[in-house]
């Protein structure tokens, strides 16, 4: 029998609203290295995007190897195994390599090539327990990029239909080798029938649906797939060995509502013998005023102040949540913001965002909770649309849109 914890998308060194989330993610490694010492974990599965950037920094790289020393001495035969996402510099991750095995950890960030010829075999990593005993074989796939993946004559979408042909040659390569060892799959990749938060960036997916992949090539020589990219804990397409861990923290407040924590995997004979979620409570929660829609400024500003001082809270100013303020205006009000922060000056928040909306755009049935309020955050498709037919009077053809789409995702995922 083998326990296995799947977990993924840490984002560490994220800065949410300019806010440092070092405590936050400290406290959830903290529960995490709790978790596997009260469930016996023998490998625990870290699926892509370790980091927040590509080029993290050198607080977000000291906690992220602080926990990886911290756990393997706790724990000497826990097996790590990680790839990277892509938020991750593959190269970055991958360069003390030779350090992190000393310490069971194994680092997957690149696809390598034998005479220019997959290497499957270096993806495939025996699981094994506490005993010694090898349980299985997981399948390390990091985030495939231009190049990673068998060309496709023909094919409509070059990526999805390589990425879904790299896992085929991967799990036949696996399946024929494997013996009657059970194969766990890790990828970083999105996955059709999946859900996702379209109304922020923080896990917006490649635009034109590039980069879906759908879930039927993991066929059932898979005993489960352990997916990272997108935050929310989900089920693939109701397949109960198909997941997605979800994101220790909420990094935009499209995800405020998301359950969090890790799946914990029992394998068995052979086979899968139980699939837990595990939940985790972040230390700072997201809050939004009002919870729906938008208000006036006066009920806003006399929400507020009913809010109690800091001084009638027990929480540390390191808990105190983000607050998002949600304001429909009539009339251009300059000073709103300067008297919101006034007003939360004592008080137990934390002013992430002032989210603004004119009565003449749109109604209070209509209001987008998720409205958007920078240009990061504006699908990069609709701003050519707009370009163009500001400048053509006319929209552009499907044709076009589909080399636009071609190109932003290259653009996207060229390895930093």
């Amino acid at each position: 029998m083998i326990r296995i914890l799947h977990t993924a998308d840490w984002h560490l060194g994220q800065n949410f609203f300019s806010y440092d989330r070092k405590e936050e993610h400290q406290h959830f490694l903290d529960w995490l290295k709790e978790e596997i010492s009260a469930h016996g974990v023998d490998v625990l599965l870290i699926a892509g995007d370790v980091f927040d950037v590509s080029n993290p920094s050198a607080s977000a790289q000291k906690m992220y190897y602080k926990f990886i020393h911290s756990v393997t001495s706790s724990f000497p035969d826990l097996q790590i195994v990680l790839i990277a996402g892509n938020h991750d510099s593959a190269s970055r991750l991958e360069a003390p390599s030779p350090l992190l095995e000393e310490l069971n950890t194994i680092v997957k960030g690149k696809v390598r090539k034998v005479n220019g010829e997959i290497d499957y075999a270096d993806l495939m990593i025996a699981l094994k327990s506490k005993s010694g005993e090898t349980e299985a074989y997981c399948l390390a796939v990091p985030f495939l990029r231009q190049g990673d993946y068998p060309v496709i004559e023909g094919a409509q979408n070059s990526y999805a239909e390589g990425v879904r042909e790299f896992y085929k040659q991967l799990i036949d390569y696996a399946t024929a080798r494997a013996g009657d060892k059970p194969l766990v799959v890790m990828g970083h990749l999105q996955a059709t029938g999946s859900e996702i938060a379209e109304k922020e960036h923080s896990e917006r997916t490649i635009i034109g649906g590039l980069e879906c992949i759908t879930p039927d090539v993991f066929t059932d020589a898979v005993a489960y797939v352990a997916l990272g990219h997108l935050h929310k804990s989900q089920r693939v397409s109701g397949r109960e060995n198909v997941r997605y861990a979800g994101s220790p923290l909420s990094f935009s407040f499209a995800e405020k509502h998301y359950k969090h924590g890790v799946v914990l995997v029992t394998l068995s004979d052979g086979k899968e013998a139980g699939i837990d979620k595990l939940e985790y409570t972040p230390l700072v929660p997201l809050v939004s005023i009002p919870a729906q829609g938008a208000a006036s400024p006066i009920d806003i500003l006399s929400e507020l102040e009913f809010i109690p001082d800091a001084t009638q809270s027990e929480l540390t100013p390191d808990q105190y949540p983000y607050l998002e303020i949600k304001v429909r205006f009539t009339e251009p009000d300059p000073m709103f913001t300067r008297r919101v922060m006034d007003l939360l000056s004592n008080k137990p928040y934390r002013l992430a965002r002032v989210n603004q909306v004119y009565a003449a755009q749109t109604d209070e049935s209509t209001f987008d909770d998720e409205a958007e309020d920078d240009l990061q955050s504006v699908e990069p498709l609709q701003v050519m649309r707009n370009v163009f037919a500001k400048k053509y009077a006319d929209l552009p053809g499907e044709e076009f849109e589909k080399l636009f789409n071609e190109v932003c995702f290259d653009v996207n995922n060229k390895e930093e």
